[in-house]
């Protein structure tokens, strides 16, 4: 299982991180050789925070071998996806190959949005099927020239996007959801992941539902006439490292309360955060790689942004390597 650093972009917003303190944390990250990707978040009026494609374009021209991904694209389906189609491919070149495109529905019941819906004209069941037609038309634009689209919310005729992406075939195009409520709801998204993605992120933590997931799109995928074994499984995750795990998790609790001005119930802050010790936070992520989870990126939810970096890196990412290559790692 590789890991992942997420950026808290956001943070800007909340005098947590500067903008240059994000691009140095991504350069520190790169050399320490403990991270195979970085990832930033992504919201436009929901809970604003420093744009993720510039963002990204000033971390591709300061990183050399990293993965760059969105965690995800929650504006996508409010985007233009021409445009996006090519800004994103203009990326990639510039990071040379080096992007994962995750896209979602992006943020539905909650106050953002509204303002969202209200000004794009977008609801809910819109956000969805706008994904699927969008998420159709990137893989397009991206490997064919003159492309002709007739969908239900966007058409086009003639388009060619240059310069292309430099990732042959593409970018990889994975979709994120965390879909809870009514089993027909969690079968259509993850019938959506099946039919139109590479991969599935998801910031679900409970390890039997996770479990229960990965069979269905699995089963999913090769009822599709697809490779079940292709689809790739990627987490998104927090960390806490402090020597008294209680005081980990309040702080965690609080970080995330004023980062998605929600109230967090603690036992999902506790699901979602490997804290503790070095020791406990290692063998909380360990277990996902005994699911077949191929990568977790992990969030510090501190203020302390670059001391939770050093101890990650010095302390954490060693003992999760011991623990995956003696095979230690429980998935109950």
């Amino acid at each position: 299982m590789d890991i992942g650093l997420t950026l808290p972009n956001r943070g800007v917003m909340l005098d947590i991180v500067t903008a240059s303190e994000l691009i140095r944390m991504a350069e520190v990250a790169e050399e320490s050789g403990g991270f195979r990707s970085l990832w930033v978040g992504d919201s436009l009026l929901g809970k604003p925070r420093l744009e993720s494609v510039s963002l990204l374009s000033a971390i591709a021209a300061r990183t050399e071998r990293v993965r760059l991904g969105v965690a995800c694209m929650a504006s996508f389906v409010i985007r233009d996806p021409i445009l996006f189609a090519y800004q994103w491919a203009s990326l990639d070149v510039i990071a040379e190959g080096r992007t994962i495109f995750v896209g979602c529905t992006g943020i539905i019941g909650q106050e953002g949005g509204q303002k969202e819906a209200e000004q794009y004209g977008v609801s809910n069941r819109d956000r969805a099927l706008r994904l699927e037609e969008w998420t159709q038309l990137l893989r397009r634009l991206w490997t064919e020239d003159n492309v002709t689209f007739e969908g239900d919310y966007f058409q086009c005729s003639g388009v060619t996007i240059e310069p292309k992406p430099i990732a042959k075939p593409h970018p990889p195009i994975w979709i994120a959801s965390n879909t809870f409520g009514s089993p027909k709801l969690v079968a259509r998204s993850l019938e959506r992941v099946a039919r139109y993605a590479d991969g599935w992120e998801t910031s679900i933590c409970r390890v039997d539902e996770l479990q229960n997931r990965f069979a269905g799109i699995r089963e999913r995928t090769a009822n599709n006439d697809r490779d079940p074994d292709s689809m790739v499984f990627h987490l998104y995750h927090n960390i806490n490292v402090n020597k008294d795990r209680d005081v980990a998790l309040a702080e965690t609790k609080a970080f995330l309360d004023r980062y998605y001005s929600r109230d967090h119930p603690v036992e999902w802050v506790q699901c979602w955060t490997a804290a503790g010790t070095p020791r406990q936070c290692a063998e909380h992520l360990a277990k996902y790689a005994a699911l077949g989870v191929e990568e977790i990126t992990i969030r510090a939810t501190s203020a302390d942004q670059f001391g939770q970096l050093d101890t990650i890196v010095n302390d954490v990412l060693p003992l999760v390597r011991e623990m995956q290559s003696s095979g230690d790692g429980d998935a109950s």
